[in-house]
């Protein structure tokens, strides 16, 4: 195609888009014509009783509710029936695979698959921590594809109390006993069948909200220091490793500043990355930018999302996507 036609395409494609997403700002048109590439963001709102949300952005720094901010998918799975943490990854099947948070306190998490985000697979519960009679919950799940073992990895965070008793009393209260999570996975090439869970990642506190990028041959994990005692940590730190599944480093110094963070999602826009993260007790959300994921710019003054916002994950998706969502 000629880049005339490209052009016109594209300026044809974002005016369809808009009319069907009243939120489209004409700043975020403006800026979309100049560029082909496509973000969206999955989230959750309140206590995550209404399912998936999905936001749009053109430069990452924007962001647009699609569908007038209703929910594209209702949660059906685990006692509570919530979708809160809502993860997707566009797998090389070409599927998107979507987790989340089921409940507060669950021994397991929610699983979806769709290849365009508006038709979904019947809802699954996976039941991760079932084998572990004393686990408490199953937090934030995430998924990775691991490129040398050549199959896909969930991740999450869990309290089992006792199993790290030298920290069982640092963290907030739970039901009956003092939350005191680490980070858990199991693998899976099929999304059918499943290993046991072994554990991801332990230096000695409490941690939640891990998620993990790729930047060249090491993986680098953003995750949330959950310490509530002697002192409050609540902020957002980064470990490296050579390989998916660890073993990680020592936590580096928080980055994210004075108030408490959770929630992280990275993604590579440009030359830069973009860490976005849940300011939870004033309601915001945070913005960070590096182009070496070491030193840190912080550009929340810079960031519009949508109303009533909850963490979830950023990600790339071809146009055509995106058109179909707002249609919907």
């Amino acid at each position: 195609m000629k880049k005339t036609a490209t052009v016109i395409f594209h300026s044809m494609f974002i005016a369809c888009l808009c009319a069907f997403s009243p939120g489209c700002s004409e700043e975020n048109v403006e800026k979309a014509k100049e560029t082909k590439d496509v973000y969206l963001f999955s989230y959750f709102t309140g206590n995550g009783e209404d399912g998936l949300h999905l936001a749009i952005s053109y430069d990452g720094y924007t962001w647009s509710a699609l569908n007038n901010g209703a929910s594209f998918l209702a949660p059906r799975v685990g006692q509570a029936k919530l979708m809160r943490d809502p993860f997707i990854l566009l797998g090389l099947d070409n599927v998107f695979h979507l987790v989340w948070t089921a409940g507060w306190w669950e021994k397991g998490v929610g699983i979806a698959h769709s290849k365009d985000l508006v038709t979904w697979s019947e809802q699954e519960f996976l039941p991760l921590m079932e084998h572990e009679p004393d686990a408490v919950n199953c937090w934030a799940p995430e998924i990775a594809y691991d490129e040398t073992a050549k199959h896909y990895v969930i991740y999450w965070a869990t309290t089992i109390p006792g199993r790290f008793a030298e920290t069982d009393d640092t963290g907030d209260p739970g039901p009956d006993v003092s939350l005191n999570h680490r980070l858990y996975y199991v693998t899976t090439a099929d999304f059918e069948n499943y290993s046991q869970a072994q554990l991801l990642y332990d230096h000695g506190f409490s941690v939640i909200d891990g998620t993990v990028v790729q930047d060249g041959s090491r993986h680098v994990m953003f995750l949330k220091n959950e310490t509530l005692r002697p002192e409050a940590e609540k902020n957002i730190r980064v470990a490296y490793a050579d390989k998916l599944t660890g073993s990680y480093s020592q936590a580096s110094a928080p980055i994210t500043g004075d108030y408490w963070a959770e929630g992280p999602t990275a993604i590579r826009i440009g030359s830069q990355w973009f860490l976005y993260f849940d300011k939870y007790r004033t309601h915001q959300f945070g913005l960070l930018i590096s182009k070496d994921l070491a030193g840190w710019t912080d550009a929340s003054d810079d960031l519009n999302m949508p109303a009533g916002i909850r963490h979830g994950t950023a990600f790339q998706v071809d146009e055509n996507v995106v058109l179909n969502l707002a249609r919907k």
